[in-house]
């Protein structure tokens, strides 16, 4: 039997849209603490996204070169599980907070994932995005499958311009341990479609055999 590829829904910015997600199946979302961003989340409203999570899903916060003080705040505050940087951060920094952390990794067709995956073996996997100048993630463009290897030391999170047009080709090219989707899932910046979210989970859940 074929493992069912995780998901993890990105870019909620309210309890409704976070439900949505985790009725559909998601097993994780992700919150945005990045202040350009459209999807960003103040910290009170991020503590209220987090208390209606149900067990067993992973609440997962997102930073671009944090401060320190500014990651410690978060967590002291918000019930989070999981964090992910998606700036320049070193290992170190990713692993000085004591929690399991995911690193993104803007993809480039000479981007060294093995090298990668040895710099940041602390981590709980590498976060696969495409690469476009200035811009640190959620951008809705994708990337060349066919540059991840098929065998990698760490898990991989495949994101990136996913819909459910192309999720399910996604997952048959590069065999992610899981998938990230924000954009492709919402109707407009920041607000999520309840529809795009089951089509895009239905999608998943026809790769397993």
């Amino acid at each position: 039997m074929t493992l069912r590829t995780r998901v993890k829904i990105c870019g909620l910015t309210s309890r409704e849209d976070a439900l949505l997600a985790v009725n559909a199946g998601a097993d994780a979302i992700g919150l945005v603490f990045y202040e350009p961003s459209p999807r960003h989340v103040e910290i009170d409203q991020a503590c209220k996204i987090a208390q209606s999570i149900p067990a067993f899903v992973t609440k997962t916060a997102l930073f671009v070169n944090p401060e320190k003080a500014y990651v410690q705040q978060v967590l002291d505050t918000v019930a989070i599980d999981l964090l992910q940087f998606h700036g320049d951060e070193t290992a170190e920094f990713c692993q000085q907070f004591g929690r399991p952390y995911i690193k993104a990794v803007r993809m480039q067709e000479s981007t060294d994932l093995e090298l990668l995956a040895k710099e940041f073996v602390s981590s709980c996997g590498l976060l696969l995005d495409a690469y476009v100048a200035g811009k640190p993630g959620g951008t809705g463009e994708k990337f060349n499958w066919e540059w991840i290897p098929k065998e990698s030391d760490l898990p991989i999170i495949l994101a990136g311009g996913l819909t459910s047009l192309n999720v399910k080709q996604a997952i048959q090219v590069a065999s992610p341990w899981a998938v990230d989707v924000s954009g492709g899932v919402e109707a407009s910046k920041g607000i999520k479609s309840s529809e795009k979210i089951k089509q895009f989970m239905q999608q998943v859940m026809s790769t397993v055999e």
